[in-house]
């Protein structure tokens, strides 16, 4: 990938807020270490580049720049494919009026897939693969865990499906599942067993494919928490994730991950006082942090987000209780014993997010330091758009 970073040389108490802080060291530590994970069972890792949605970033989480990789929107897909990334996987359900997309990018030279898990998407994939003269690469979802779509493992329709893209135009890649029922595992053994479930479920589903004559080449699972937690791989061929890179507060409450491992904080300014209510007023609401309440079903409950100090260290029991559009309400987490620090007209803090990909979306640019630098080293775009 071409390196597009912007250099700047100016500090975090500086720039306008609200802003998106990345800090890229952590970004590398954290995606060394689900690499050196997979690597012990001899699986590729196949990153989710939704999470960070920059051409820049994902420069850092590739081995190579070319791929694999994982988008979420057709869009980044032509991003990340015109910076040098041609091995993708569009990993949500295809509609029809897409394929034309997608065959732009076969033709270009970007091998990308799409997934399915109906007959009439597979009828459909098929036959524009065959109006187009390109066998559009398709891998089959399966619900392994009751999370979302997918294919039920043991469902006849799986081949039925499997038998469309084969005979009638399309290429019949394999199997493709998320567990994202993971993110609501509360013990190392629930983790565990839920990893286990998935690789059970799509390498079932990939032998039955065999056992019917068709191929499966790919059998490609994946969660942030499952693929931390797995404890055998047998029978698959990639793992993907994505908030791995980024980490956030959902996956911190999910045991995955330390609030010190997250390399994501939106910076923002106190713009004001509500003496009597405890609370303090800040200038970054929904719009920067998201309106995600992801920890609301968690043990701990962080509503939109952690305070922090401006060095990164969380300010006792503050959070962000509340949001408009463009105010937070920061004040003590409900049962707190502790004194309301004291932050000053002007001053500036750090919050953690819920959700990386949720709050990420909401921003143009990450501003990138090192270490816990003050200095913002470079400015990233971030991806909008379908």
């Amino acid at each position: 990938m071409t390196d597009n970073t912007y250099p700047l040389d100016i500090s975090i108490h500086d720039r306008d807020t609200p802003f998106l802080l990345l800090d890229s060291s952590k970004l590398e530590r954290n995606v060394a270490r689900l690499r050196a994970h997979t690597a012990r069972f001899g699986v590729p890792l196949r990153p989710h580049l939704k999470t960070v949605k920059s051409v820049e970033a994902a420069r850092l989480i590739l081995a190579d720049g070319t791929g694999p990789a994982t988008v979420s929107t057709l869009k980044e897909a032509e991003v990340f494919s015109a910076a040098g990334c041609k091995d993708l996987i569009y990993a949500v359900g295809i509609a029809p009026r897409k394929l034309a997309r997608v065959v732009a990018l076969l033709k270009e030279g970007t091998d990308i897939s799409v997934i399915l898990d109906s007959i009439e998407q597979a009828h459909a994939v098929a036959r524009y693969s065959r109006e187009a003269g390109v066998k559009i690469p398709a891998l089959i979802e399966i619900d392994s865990d009751g999370h979302r779509s997918g294919v039920v493992p043991g469902d006849a329709l799986l081949i039925e499906i499997g038998k469309i893209l084969h005979n009638e135009g399309a290429e019949l890649r394999g199997i493709i599942t998320h567990a994202g029922e993971s993110y609501h595992c509360k013990t190392l053994q629930a983790h565990q067993a839920m990893a286990e479930k998935e690789r059970a479920a799509a390498v079932a589903c990939a032998d039955a494919l065999r056992e019917a004559g068709l191929p499966s080449p790919v059998v490609s699972v994946g969660s942030t928490p499952t693929a931390h937690f797995s404890e055998d791989l047998t029978g698959v061929t990639e793992v993907r994730a994505g908030v791995f890179t980024l980490f956030d507060l959902v996956m911190t409450g999910a045991g995955v991950c330390q609030t010190s491992d997250i390399a994501l904080f939106v910076v923002a300014t106190v713009i004001g006082h509500q003496h009597q209510k405890g609370w303090i007023m800040v200038d970054a609401g929904w719009m920067a942090m998201s309106r995600d309440r992801g920890t609301a079903a968690q043990e701990v409950d962080q509503r939109y987000g952690i305070v922090c100090s401006m060095e990164g260290e969380p300010l006792g029991d503050l959070i962000m209780i509340d949001v408009n559009q463009e105010h937070g309400i920061l004040a003590l987490r409900p049962g707190s014993q502790q004194t309301l620090p004291t932050l000053p007209y002007g001053s500036r803090v750090r919050i953690l997010p819920n959700h990386a990909c949720a709050t990420v979306s909401q921003h143009g640019e990450f501003a990138v330091v090192r270490d816990g630098s003050e200095h913002i080293e470079a400015l990233w775009p971030i991806i909008h758009g379908w």
